[in-house]
């Protein structure tokens, strides 16, 4: 419990059996009151490595719905539990949750009502192993974004994202893509409803076993990516309704 407010980590996992623990053990207990992971369809065991750890909420995907599907299943098990600050921290890995202290602290004490962990405030992007190859087109991708849709995010990319139980409730992620595209048309739509997002430095870790989409996947992400981009301008210009806001 943070400010009286009532803080819940939710975990997205796909064959993270090998990462979960690492991720886990990080997450500052003292601060978070509850913790949820669901697994989609995971092929290793990631909900025996789960249980073992004592997670309270475990939920199991029987069929794969994609990194979007899963993280509805997240924010919708978090809602229901009664969270006031909910925050996403891939199992991989990837991203440090000792950020979770500060980033829940910043919408606990109504400073932002959205907080993400970027990757290229700072150096940690590349310090931290990611392929130039996608930095290059996180950078491009950001710049276009941005002028796009009138916003200054130094990334739009991560997947460290905390949110207020108000932003959640106030948007319709249910109508969003089950894919990777989730992401963003999340952060269109927090934008569009006029809510800000703050960011914070958070470094990053590359590895064998963190999860990472290849070049072909990267690729129809960023025309995904373009494609809500220019759909979010389109809307509030009042040229075309899109049925994600």
């Amino acid at each position: 419990m943070l400010n009286n407010k009532k803080v819940v980590v939710v975990l997205p996992a796909y064959n993270a059996a090998l990462t979960l623990e690492k991720t886990f053990l990080e997450i500052p207990m003292d601060v978070v009151d509850e913790v949820v992971l669901v697994d989609d369809a995971s092929k290793d065991d990631t909900i025996g490595v789960a249980r073992q750890l004592g997670i309270q909420h475990i939920i199991r995907h029987d069929a794969n719905k994609g990194y979007g599907g899963n993280q509805k299943s997240c924010y919708n098990k978090a809602l229901e539990l009664g969270a006031d600050i909910v925050i996403m921290v891939h199992p991989d890995y990837q991203y440090t949750p000792k950020l979770i202290v500060a980033m829940s602290s910043i919408i606990a004490n109504d400073v932002y009502p959205a907080v993400f962990g970027s990757r290229i405030l700072g150096k940690g992007a590349l310090k931290g192993g990611m392929p130039l190859y996608k930095y290059i087109f996180n950078r491009f991708l950001t710049l276009t974004q941005n002028i796009l849709i009138g916003q200054k995010l130094s990334e739009y990319h991560t997947g460290y994202r905390a949110f207020s139980a108000e932003v959640l409730r106030s948007i319709d992620f249910m109508a969003n893509s089950d894919d990777f595209i989730f992401d963003n048309e999340m952060v269109s739509q927090v934008f569009m409803k006029g809510f800000e997002i703050a960011e914070v430095t958070c470094p990053t870790k590359y590895f064998e076993e963190a999860s990472s989409i290849n070049f072909k996947r990267s690729s129809i992400y960023g025309l995904g990516v373009l494609r809500v981009s220019l759909q979010h301008r389109l809307h509030k210009w009042g040229l075309i309704k899109a049925k994600i806001y």
